[in-house]
């Protein structure tokens, strides 16, 4: 038997499978997620049996005639139709690779990659400490790294500080201004952020450079279709517009 047939349970002889759990579920997106286990499923399939009776119980007792039913119905059906339409409107737009070509080659300030950087730190909660780490440091009394096993509140402590590759916008931005203003080898005056005071040490700086076409390939197709269906869009509804006269009252 197919599993996505499998019968998991009957309502008055209609069936609820497997694929109309999978479907649910598929239907929740990311929440769904939180449901793919044994407890989850069974408290689904739970909320689609009751899903099952109250349809039944609607369709024996010819609820589908009441006024008030047709009306929600129409308004479900007209923007069901409404949406069905702009996208046949959008339907045919297409993005050749010629056409991201001549963006990537003519927008170059949209794809530099910034300048990346990898950097220790030693994390204290006052300015006054990491002052005095700082002189004992610079003073040659113990290591950037021994310093930061010794006295630093944030985990990498024990990596000696380090955090490793980074790039902009990855770190808060008294943080990142640091890094940006020091020499490699250097070592910052205290700074503070959000999390307390920091020495920062700079390991190594990059200039990241341009990136390739292909990194950013499938990023500018969905930019140039989104341009390019709204264009579509517009001039769908200017042409209706002559079709449909609209006086704004």
């Amino acid at each position: 038997m197919d599993m996505q047939n499998k019968v998991l349970a009957n309502v008055a002889g209609n069936p609820i499978t497997e694929m109309d759990l999978e479907m649910a579920l598929a239907s929740m997106g990311q929440r769904g997620q939180a449901y793919n286990n044994p407890q989850g499923r069974a408290v689904l399939l739970e909320q689609l049996i009751a899903q099952k009776l109250f349809l039944m119980d609607a369709q024996k007792n010819l609820m589908e005639r009441e006024p008030e039913f047709k009306e929600q119905l129409k308004r479900v059906k007209d923007e069901m139709l409404t949406n069905y339409a702009i996208k046949k409107a959008v339907e045919k737009v297409k993005v050749t690779d010629d056409e991201i070509q001549k963006f990537y080659d003519e927008n170059p300030d949209q794809f530099e990659a910034g300048m990346t950087f990898n950097a220790s730190h030693i994390l204290v909660e006052t300015e006054e400490k990491a002052a005095e780490i700082a002189a004992q440091i610079n003073a040659g009394e113990i290591s950037f790294e021994d310093a930061a096993k010794a006295n630093s509140t944030c985990p990498s402590g024990q990596q000696g500080g380090e955090l490793g590759d980074f790039g902009h916008g990855q770190m808060v931005p008294e943080f990142e201004a640091a890094c940006e203003a020091l020499e490699i080898g250097e070592m910052s005056a205290p700074v503070q952020t959000q999390f307390g005071w920091h020495l920062v040490k700079l390991n190594k700086k990059e200039d990241g450079g341009k990136m390739e076409l292909a990194e950013v390939k499938e990023q500018i197709r969905q930019a140039l279709m989104q341009q390019k269906q709204q264009a579509a869009y517009q001039s769908r509804v200017n042409q209706l517009k002559l079709l449909f006269p609209v006086d704004k009252l």
